[in-house]
């Protein structure tokens, strides 16, 4: 098996839809080290995060942040260390349209 290291994902939504951010291909693994989660405007925005085990539905039961801000012109660091199987989805929602950029990294072992 081979693993490579790399931006598993970069997204900036556009409007506050939940938005796949990452999902591990078919039949392979990943393990999420970190998501850095850039506000881009000058006012403070809120978003979601979701780690949805082979899809499942974004909403309270699959977010390990929700409606948590980060502050004008500011990033914030969140260390997930979540290990993933083929077809699990990282998802994020940003509470203002394209004000919060999100970047995962991590290992992909495929």
């Amino acid at each position: 098996m081979a693993s490579t290291y790399k931006v598993l994902g970069q997204t900036r939504p556009a409007d506050t839809s939940v938005a796949d951010l990452y999902t591990v291909p078919a039949g392979g693994q990943a393990v999420i080290s970190t998501i850095i989660v850039a506000n881009t405007t000058a006012t403070d925005a809120t978003f979601d995060l979701y780690v949805r085990p082979d899809g499942a539905t974004a909403d309270e039961g699959t977010a390990i942040a929700f409606g948590t801000t980060v502050k004008a012109n500011t990033s914030q660091s969140i260390t997930v260390g979540a290990t993933a199987d083929a077809a699990d989805v990282i998802s994020v929602k940003s509470g203002t349209a394209s004000a919060v950029t999100f970047t995962a990294f991590g290992l992909e072992i495929a």
